[in-house]
């Protein structure tokens, strides 16, 4: 018997007949997938980047665009970073893409075009961390490396009756080595990916589907009748809610000010319309004028509101609120944000926006009224 840390025990005579039913259902019934297809290093990381946090349904169309855009790991290196962050737009937690365009920099630079066919050598590269490395030595390598996301935690967590908050880090901790355990010698391509597909199909979140499971004869929270408590996870602390400005800032020829967010704070190298949050007290149009004045050195009058976005980030809630505003002083400077620069109305589709100021483009192009027929949209 092997403590793994966690109240349960392992017997490693019974890993043989649980390997032999998931890898059986997995053979049977893995979904089609275009990372799938070919098992090139390249391609290996590029949808294991894409799927962090990200479900599959929503990346496949972007795999496809990137693929097709940047056949090669050496295509990617030598993208411009806009254009890298342009053909990401949408897809979210934007510093995947900056890590991305990074790391194919490195391996094509640094290691020959080569990806490391090991976990220690993958963490190395920017954006890899231990389930990224683990997924892309064992797809990619054959290397008998372990995964843990959070669908494998779900699925450990009912497998083996886990009692413990998986949030906590020596929960993880225990997980890592019990997945570690779990690995079958020459087989842990398969088997990872046969663990993430059950928890993504068939041992989901709500309501898993324990009647069709291939491994519920081996699931001890199932035979407790307690899958839909396991895992375990303490309450989320309320979600905190900041209200911030936008400015729509327009000159005489139709052309508007958007600024570029630097590289290393979120959503870094996206294009926005300047602004940022209000502070306690202060008006909305206050708080505009003072934004625009520390990010860009300039005075404006705000003028009429364009609109409302409400967005949900991962650990806070914004509501945005945009103005149509003009300059009244100074001359733009770089000097809270990475670079600006006045850009027509029709090449705005060129920039790489983060999701609200898409809306905001869209509710000047159908909504804006004579703000919108302003600037030709």
């Amino acid at each position: 018997m092997t403590d793994t840390g966690l109240h349960i025990d392992l017997d490693p005579h019974d890993f043989p007949a649980l390997h032999r039913d998931l890898l059986a259902w997995f053979a049977a019934h893995a979904a089609d997938l275009p990372w799938r297809r070919d098992r090139d290093p390249y391609l290996v990381w590029l949808s294991e980047i894409m799927l962090q946090q990200t479900q599959v349904t929503t990346v496949i169309p972007y795999f496809e665009r990137f693929v097709a855009r940047f056949p090669t790991v050496e295509a990617l290196a030598a993208a411009p970073l806009d254009d890298v962050l342009k053909l990401w737009e949408g897809l979210g937690y934007y510093s995947r893409a900056r890590n991305l365009h990074r790391a194919a920099q490195v391996v094509v630079q640094e290691l020959g075009g080569q990806f490391p066919p090991t976990v220690e050598g993958l963490m190395a590269l920017p954006g890899i961390g231990r389930y990224t490395a683990g997924a892309i030595a064992s797809l990619a390598f054959g290397a008998d490396a372990p995964v843990l996301d959070g669908n494998v935690i779900r699925v450990l967590a009912r497998l083996f009756d886990v009692a413990e908050d998986a949030r906590e880090t020596a929960t993880l901790k225990a997980l890592w080595a019990l997945a570690e355990r779990l690995v079958p010698p020459g087989q842990a391509g398969p088997w990872n990916e046969g663990l993430m597909e059950l928890g993504r199909t068939v041992c989901t979140p709500k309501s898993p589907n324990c009647p069709h499971c291939p491994i519920a004869a081996h699931c001890t929270a199932f035979a407790l009748g307690v899958q839909e408590q396991r895992p375990v996870k303490a309450p989320k602390a309320r979600t905190p809610h900041y209200d911030v400005t936008a400015a729509v800032i327009t000159r005489d020829d139709g052309q508007v000010l958007i600024a570029q967010r630097p590289l290393d704070k979120m959503l870094g190298g996206l294009w926005e319309f300047p602004g940022g949050k209000r502070e306690p007290g202060e008006s909305l149009q206050a708080c505009l004028r003072r934004e625009i004045r520390e990010e860009l050195g300039i005075d404006i009058e705000v003028g009429a509101q364009i609109g409302t976005v409400r967005h949900g980030y991962t650990h806070f809630r914004i509501t945005l609120y945009a103005f149509a505003c003009t300059l009244t002083g100074g001359t733009p400077q770089a000097i809270q944000c990475a670079a600006w620069t006045w850009a027509a109305p029709d090449d705005l589709e060129l920039y790489a926006f983060p999701v609200t100021d898409q809306k905001i483009i869209a509710m000047l192009r159908d909504g804006g009224g004579q703000i919108g027929m302003d600037l030709g949209l």
